[in-house]
Parts: C-alpha cells; sequence; structure tokens
C-alpha cells in the first residue's frame, strides 16, 4: 500500500472539520455564494466537495470512502458506529427520486458511498485553541492521531492520501491548512506510484453501491437530509454495501440479513464514545464559560478500550 510523506503532527486537518475555524477570515463560501474560492488561488476550497453536479446529501467535510472489504472488517469488529452512508443530490444525469429529493442512480437505484463517521469532539488543531469540532471517530482528541492508525482496519482512502489528490491534480488539505494556518503539511508534492482516482470505473460494487429498493429507504433519506439518521438508518445501507459484489448492482439476500443484524448488534468503545461526546458537546454548549478539554478523551474512549497512540517522535 502507498504512502505519502506528510507532516500530520498537530494538524489532523483532514480527519476533522475545521471549517469553523476559518469562517472568521472569510475563507468559506456557501453554495449559493457568488465567489468561487477554488477559482480564487489566495483563498483554500473548503467547500471543494459540494461544487460540480454531485451535492452530498449531509454535510460532513471530507468523508473517508470505505471499500466492501473494509465495511465488513469494520461491522466485524463492532464498529458499526463508525460508518455512515452518503448519497448525493444530482441536477442532471441519471437519478431517481426518493423521499422527495433527486438522488444520484446507477441503473434507477440511488448510488452511495460508506465512509467514517464524524462527532463533535473538543480538539486544538493548527496551534489554536481547543474548541469542538466534527472530528472522526477514529481521532484521539489529544494527541490528534488516528487509533487504527497502521491496523488491519486502518482504510486505504486514509494510507494513500494525499496521493490520489496529486495524481488528479486536485487540491489536497495539506495545501488548504498550510494556505490557512502556514508551516508545511505536504513534505512531498509527488504522488506515489499507482495512485490514482478511487472511484473509478471499476468502483460500483466496490466503494460505490447501490440501493435495491428506493421506496425501503424514503424515510431513512429524509432523516439524513435533515442530518438525523437513526442506527437503523446506518444499518440498512451499511448492510447493502456490505452484501454487495464488486462490479455488479447485485445484494445477496442472506450476506444483507447478516450484515444489518450484526450492525444492529454491533457495540463496542465507539458507540459508547459517541454518546458520550454528543452529550457533552450539547453540554457545553450551553454553558458559555466551559473551556473543551481534549484530555477528556482518556476518559471518553481510551478508558472504555480505544485504543492508544503511538505519539510523534522525537525531533
Amino acid at each position: 500500500m502507498a504512502t505519502m510523506e506528510v507532516n500530520c503532527e498537530g494538524c489532523a486537518g483532514c480527519c476533522l472539520d475545521w471549517r469553523p475555524l476559518a469562517t472568521d477570515q472569510g475563507e468559506v463560501q456557501g453554495d449559493d455564494g457568488d465567489e468561487d474560492a477554488g477559482e480564487n488561488p489566495a483563498k483554500p476550497d473548503l467547500d471543494h466537495e459540494r461544487r460540480g453536479r454531485f451535492r452530498p446529501l449531509d454535510d460532513t467535510y471530507n468523508l473517508a470512502p470505505l471499500s466492501g472489504d473494509e465495511v465488513r472488517a469494520f461491522l466485524a469488529a463492532g464498529h458499526a458506529a463508525a460508518m455512515t452512508p452518503r448519497l448525493f443530490r444530482v441536477a442532471d444525469g441519471p437519478s431517481v427520486t426518493v423521499g422527495g429529493l433527486e438522488l444520484a442512480a446507477v441503473g434507477e437505484r440511488p448510488a452511495f458511498l460508506v465512509g467514517l463517521r464524524k462527532v463533535e469532539k473538543p480538539v486544538a488543531p493548527f496551534g489554536t485553541g481547543p474548541s469542538w469540532l466534527p472530528t472522526c471517530a477514529f481521532l484521539d482528541p489529544e494527541t490528534l492521531q488516528c487509533r487504527i492508525h497502521g491496523d488491519h482496519m486502518y482504510p486505504e482512502t486514509c494510507a494513500t492520501y494525499p496521493g490520489d489528490n496529486l495524481a488528479l491534480d486536485a487540491e489536497t488539505e495539506c495545501e488548504r491548512v498550510e494556505r490557512v494556518h502556514g508551516g508545511t503539511r505536504l513534505v512531498d508534492g509527488t504522488p506515489p506510484d499507482g495512485a490514482g482516482p478511487i472511484l473509478g470505473p471499476g468502483a460500483v460494487g466496490a466503494r460505490v453501491f447501490v440501493h435495491p429498493d428506493p421506496d425501503r429507504i424514503a424515510d431513512a433519506v429524509t432523516r439524513l437530509a435533515a442530518g438525523e439518521p437513526t442506527r437503523e438508518d446506518r444499518a440498512e445501507f451499511l448492510a447493502v454495501a456490505a452484501a454487495s459484489s464488486p462490479g455488479t448492482l447485485a445484494v445477496n439476500d442472506d450476506r444483507y440479513e447478516q450484515a444489518r443484524e450484526r450492525a444492529l448488534d454491533a457495540e463496542s468503545w465507539v458507540d459508547a464514545a459517541i454518546d458520550d461526546w454528543t452529550d457533552r458537546a450539547a453540554s457545553e454548549d450551553s454553558t458559555a464559560s466551559a473551556t473543551p478539554d481534549p484530555t477528556v478523551a482518556r476518559e471518553v474512549e481510551t478508558a472504555r478500550g480505544a485504543p492508544e497512540t503511538p505519539g510523534w517522535p522525537p525531533e
């Protein structure tokens, strides 16, 4: 598996939603804004996922897409809560109407990705003060390191980032962070051998999944669009992804039932940590004087069985 040489210490810009740290600098334009930040070399395009023909139904920043094998591995480990589906609104091209929304489709079936879920955690990236920001379920807020880095479950998307961006001549998150907060994040700008688009023609059934029954997910789509998906909603899409076969639109019914049951029954430190973080964020948001504390992760995650992070090598 090819890797990139990047300076991630104190950053994690690709693992959390740092848009709130840039809005007061006028760096972000909304979907309806007249200015396209991607056309202005003085600004990083922090809205890059929400331009063009396909618009994510959710507001997750930098969703890290998973392969079918990776979805199955996370389900086997009990980490269903760490994953979430992404569907796309589409203005033109193949589509299907689900829950009153026109969604991108393959063969009249709604297409979707599965990626790593983000939850509000107290983090302090780029030398800023701690704040509550949507952060990957596997990122330790204190060290800003991934708890599964190097593990057999570590997603290929994360391991090769930002090689695929460089191969496509697309701006990387490393460069966006550099332009707003300074420093050197992208140490080597040469994409590694084999880097390229992970969502190419052979992605159907492998990374791009299709749901076989649009009517069955109409209510789930409504909740996803409102940012309020339930455990059952996520389980439905995870099960379809786990039961899909590369290169086809087929979904194996037996594997679907087994995966859905596994997703609904899943229980790990991730579930308890997400619930705890959600409660703490809501509580502290209502208390203006509260200061977010990244070290609380020792209680919320590590004490519940989350893997320790390796730490940074001495300079």
